[in-house]
């Protein structure tokens, strides 16, 4: 029974902190929508820093599940599920009216320069993730389906870099392009094997 209220508190947080940010989140409005008293928020959270720090691991729950949700598809290449991951979230994105995006992008740019606490947990957040992306590439380069000459580390740092101004851009416009565009340059430019080897022909027999 405590377990189920401290996750209705959690999720009915999650759902306004999406829409509004951390700190236009009151915690009144939380408990009205977890329909709980008071004394139940502060039996499982000092204050709300502390329930900011644990919406945080429920946001990266969410978010690692869904990557592995397609991580695990073997009927798929190792590429077109890192590809088939980042369409998804931009058409979900689309179906939300382009509202709310990536919970950990956005708290990351409302809190990491504010809060030394939500700053470690965002960015071990972002490590976790990307470990799995990168993962993804090894793989990726094991099958033959990415080049050798990739440096996985840098290239999963970028994607999530581009990922997440996509998000931004989508935000604002409204629109999938910035989607389509990161989808040409990541998966037919940055990671086609086959462009890759030859820009590294071009630079070797100059």
């Amino acid at each position: 029974m405590r377990s189920d209220t401290k996750t209705r508190i959690l999720k009915a947080g999650a759902g306004i902190v999406l829409q509004k940010g951390f700190f236009n989140t009151g915690l009144a409005e939380v408990l009205e929508k977890a329909k709980v008293p008071k004394g139940s928020f502060y039996f499982y959270f000092k204050n709300k820093e502390d329930f900011g720090l644990q919406l945080i691991d429920l946001f990266a729950g969410y978010l690692a599940s869904n990557a592995q949700g397609f991580y695990l598809n073997e009927k798929l290449s190792p590429l077109e599920k890192v590809r088939n991951l980042f369409k998804w979230q931009a058409e979900s994105f689309q179906k939300s009216d382009f509202k709310g995006g990536c919970p950990i992008g956005n708290l990351s740019l409302e809190m990491g320069d504010r809060n030394p606490a939500f700053r470690k947990k965002l960015n071990q957040v972002f490590v976790d993730l990307k470990k799995n992306l990168a993962k993804q590439l090894e793989q990726a380069k094991k099958v033959g389906e990415l080049s050798e000459e990739i440096d996985v580390e840098e290239t999963t740092d970028f994607i999530f870099n581009s990922w997440e101004g996509t998000l931004m851009q989508m935000k604002v416009s409204k629109s999938l392009t910035p989607h389509e565009v990161f989808d040409r340059m990541i998966f037919e430019k940055l990671l086609d094997k086959s462009r890759f080897n030859k820009n590294i022909i071009r630079r070797t027999s100059r």
